[in-house]
């Protein structure tokens, strides 16, 4: 059995958690290559499958990235799916999930070339501080934080304006327990716990990605938490006409003010799993790989 490994040209020298799962693989008898997704799908002929790890510039180049994996499809198993990969780059499933009855942070959807106010936005909703992130992006990429002061607005309305001409963006409290609990992750293989994480960013930041020197530990998730991101995965599998479970995900969590935990994003295209927390996860994804591409199981 031969599997490729999605990624792209630039990968950075410090991405080193996937050689957990190259061990895994090889331990499990399958054979690996990385290849960059932009090289065509011709350059994945010869594998049984595809597994999407690290295409980390997908959201720079959507179209094409979506274009190459539905391509992809018809010739061999990708995972996770197009359909899920369609619906899980655009921001908006966040909008599905809650109508699902799913406690998602709340925002406002402000669609491409608007002109929104901002202050009155912030003030109709009684948020002190705010959130701007666009419907499409990864790592943080395209977001700030603001405060509801006379500077603070001033900012935001320029970056709105820099971005909102191409693109939508999304408009959502700022929560501060980002900065002290941080940012809980559950990992999922198969539809079942692998691990949990907690992702807190360096002092006075907000952002989470290792790029930005956030620290990562292993977590405790409780019994509530993690029927809460099976069934985020199980509605996100359904809403992509999917027979759940998918094979991996990522369900990220924050806590409100108010000690409620929400829903922040969910990661289902090239999720970074930590397998350096946790390098049993590595076995089991490799594991369960290999089973659905024995049976042909998407």
């Amino acid at each position: 059995m031969r599997v490729a490994l999605a990624s792209y040209a630039e990968l950075p020298d410090w991405e080193v958690d996937d050689r957990h799962l190259h061990a895994a693989l090889s331990d499990q008898g399958v054979d690996f290559e990385v290849v960059s997704w932009d090289s065509g799908v011709e350059a994945f002929e010869g594998f049984d499958g595809c597994l999407l790890r690290s295409t980390w510039d997908y959201s720079e180049r959507l179209e094409d990235f979506l274009a190459w994996a539905g391509a992809l499809a018809r010739r061999m198993p990708l995972y996770n799916p197009p359909a899920v990969l369609a619906w899980n780059t655009d921001k908006r499933y966040l909008r599905e999930l809650e109508a699902a009855g799913l406690p998602v942070l709340p925002g406002v959807w402000l669609e491409p070339g608007e002109d929104p106010d901002l202050a009155a936005l912030m003030k109709a909703r009684g948020w002190e501080r705010g959130f701007l992130k666009p419907w499409v992006g990864a790592a943080s990429s395209g977001t700030l934080r603001f405060d509801c002061d006379a500077a603070g607005l001033e900012r935001a309305r320029a970056h709105l304006g820099r971005c909102i001409a191409g693109e939508g963006m999304l408009l959502q409290p700022y929560l501060e327990s980002v900065e002290q609990e941080g940012e809980l992750s559950l990992v999922y293989v198969d539809g079942e716990l692998t691990h949990a994480l907690r992702r807190r960013p360096r002092p006075g930041d907000y952002r989470v990605q290792e790029a930005f020197g956030a620290l990562d530990e292993l977590a405790e998730a409780s019994p509530g938490n993690l029927e809460l991101g099976r069934a985020a995965l199980v509605a996100a599998a359904r809403s992509c006409g999917q027979e759940p479970p998918l094979l991996y995900g990522r369900v990220d969590f924050l806590r409100t003010a108010a000690g409620e935990l929400v829903l922040n994003e969910l990661e289902l295209v090239e999720p970074h799993l930590f397998f350096r927390l946790f390098p049993g996860a590595a076995s089991v994804l490799a594991q369960r790989l290999r089973e659905r591409l024995g049976a042909g199981r998407p």
